[in-house]
């Protein structure tokens, strides 16, 4: 397999620990820019009142990107751009009326699911071993932004985990974005007895209204040489931010980002344990093998961690992409850096409910949908700067998991109406049959050890959902192409902290999952059976020393 991404790669100097410096005219010229912006920003600041300074951040970090880069925001896709996956939901019945047609819809059903199966199986070298640990005087800024909105139930939570970072207290700047407008928050905030020192930013309550521009504020104000992102439910292992930094400094300067693992530990309802299984799939199975050849990673929108001078260079985020992370990921590759994968979990919520599942999940949709339309307005520059590998992973990553859920229930049944009625020539059930096990035998493959991989039991039980999910999966997935003809920035947002067990299961579970880890990566302490004398029973009795 050929892989790696071609075309945009440059030489970069950027130090891993410490200030940022930069080599190359490229980054030269953008750093001198960014000089002349933030002196305009200073005197700005001098002469104008607090709720000025917000304003005008809000309104730069909503119209950078789409002003000095077009090509790169969804804000400018035509209307009629948005139709398209719509259109091809509904015309997609169409091709199951001759032969050559419904093969051609089944090769696009296949092809992504063939992908994946030949990155995981592929042989990749193993994972570069981290430089050894950083000095407490040579540890730089991290900077660490949490966006909350409506999340006072799980504030607690989060700043706690922030909290419990490995990290010296005088070396985080901790960012909470919350918006201006939401109360609830800002008392949750206040009330608690903080162990560091926040910095809390309302935002403007101005369009868009996204996650994306909520950062993209944040990272005007970072002062870290490295950024990292929690979601509200997060809570990241002790060590994350220490593994991010020795991976930055023993990999390349071409390393922009780096993903720890998510691992959802909500035991409620099937839908949720199913979450688990995808989620073990996709962060302990595909994405270190996509990592490890080099090929762009569809980030996820937590626990990343990045190179702040990368980052602003890229242009943040597009606040008006609802699925900003895999977007950032494509754009980050198609610059010349390339992403990583760390040994280093995030535990996290998932919603437990349909309805709630199926809003986050349409919205995931609707992104990887804008981001597929925005990054191939040009799909000869897409090809020069990601390559064949890369450019490969954008379609059938990208594009195949969006288009794939749209088509899934036409298989489905064309399937059950040639197995029920027998028909024959219209629709071919053979070909129906290998598209609807080409969207499950991956999934189940990928779970089953991922699964196995965090030490998670009754994995049939589990897995057997998988039928049902995925027309779960659809449906959300025409909800995304609806909804992206009419309101294609609107942010359906997630209640956090609904869905939680009672505390001690959730601590049996966390407590599992993080043994599992321990003995995965030969960090848990062996127990050895020693023998002792028993003076007053005259035995010997059994003594547990580690």
């Amino acid at each position: 397999m050929r892989t790696g991404v071609a075309g945009a790669a440059s030489a970069r100097s950027l130090e891993a620990c410490g200030d940022d410096s930069g080599s190359s005219s490229q980054l030269l010229k953008f750093r001198q820019q960014e000089f002349a912006v933030r002196a305009q920003r200073r005197a700005f600041a001098l002469s104008a009142s607090i709720e000025d300074v917000l304003v005008a951040a809000a309104d730069r970090a909503s119209e950078r990107l789409k002003r000095e880069r077009p090509e790169f925001s969804a804000a400018t896709l035509n209307k009629l751009a948005y139709c398209i996956p719509l259109l091809f939901g509904v015309g997609a019945p169409a091709a199951l009326l001759t032969s050559v047609s419904t093969i051609m819809l089944c090769a696009l059903a296949v092809l992504p699911a063939a992908f994946r199966i030949l990155v995981v199986v592929s042989p990749t070298q193993g994972p570069r071993r981290a430089s050894s640990a950083i000095a407490h005087e040579a540890l730089p800024i991290y900077t660490v932004i949490a966006p909350l909105h409506r999340e006072a139930r799980v504030v607690d939570q989060l700043l706690s985990a922030i909290e419990q970072l490995d990290y010296p207290a005088e070396k985080l700047d901790v960012i909470v974005i919350v918006e201006a407008d939401e109360p609830a928050t800002h008392a949750a905030i206040t009330r608690r007895k903080h162990r560091l020192p926040l910095t809390v930013v309302p935002t403007p309550p101005a369009g868009p209204r996204t996650k994306p521009k909520a950062l993209n504020i944040a990272l005007e104000l970072a002062r870290g040489s490295f950024v990292a992102i929690y979601d509200a439910e997060d809570r990241p292992e002790s060590q994350q931010l220490r593994r991010a930094l020795e991976t930055f400094r023993s990999a390349g300067d071409n390393l922009a980002c780096v993903q720890a693992p998510l691992c959802i530990d909500t035991d409620t309802t099937w839908l949720a344990r199913y979450f688990t299984a995808e989620y073990a799939g996709h962060f302990d199975v595909f994405l270190p093998k996509l990592a490890g050849f080099g090929l762009p990673l569809p980030l996820g929108g937590s626990s990343n961690h990045f190179r702040t001078a990368a980052l602003r260079e890229a242009g943040g985020w597009d606040p008006y992409n609802v699925t900003e992370d895999a977007d950032l990921g494509m754009r980050l590759a198609r610059l010349g850096y390339r992403c990583g994968v760390i040994e280093s979990t995030t535990f996290e919520e998932a919603p437990a409910t349909a309805r709630r599942w199926l809003g986050q999940r349409s919205r995931w949709l609707k992104g990887w949908m804008q981001t597929f339309l925005v990054h191939m307005r040009q799909p000869q520059r897409l090809f020069h700067e990601l390559g064949p590998g890369g450019f490969a992973t954008f379609l059938l990553v990208v594009g195949g998991n969006a288009f794939v859920a749209l088509v899934h229930p036409i298989f489905v049944v064309g399937l059950c109406w040639s197995v029920a009625f027998g028909a024959k020539g219209s629709i071919d059930a053979g070909l129906c049959g290998i598209s609807v096990i080409a969207g499950y035998w991956p999934s189940v493959a990928f779970a089953w050890r991922g699964l196995s991989f965090r030490g998670v039991p009754d994995k049939l039980r589990i897995l057997a959902w998988t039928p049902l999910h995925w027309l779960l999966l659809s449906g959300a997935a025409w909800w995304a192409a609806i909804e992206l003809t009419h309101a294609p920035f609107r942010w359906n947002k997630t209640e956090h902290g609904v869905d939680r067990p009672p505390s001690g299961a959730s601590t049996l579970v966390e407590l599992s999952r993080r043994v599992a880890d321990l003995q995965r990566r030969g960090e848990l302490p062996q127990i050895w059976i020693d023998a002792t004398y028993n003076v007053a029973g005259r035995r010997r009795l059994p003594r547990a020393s580690a």
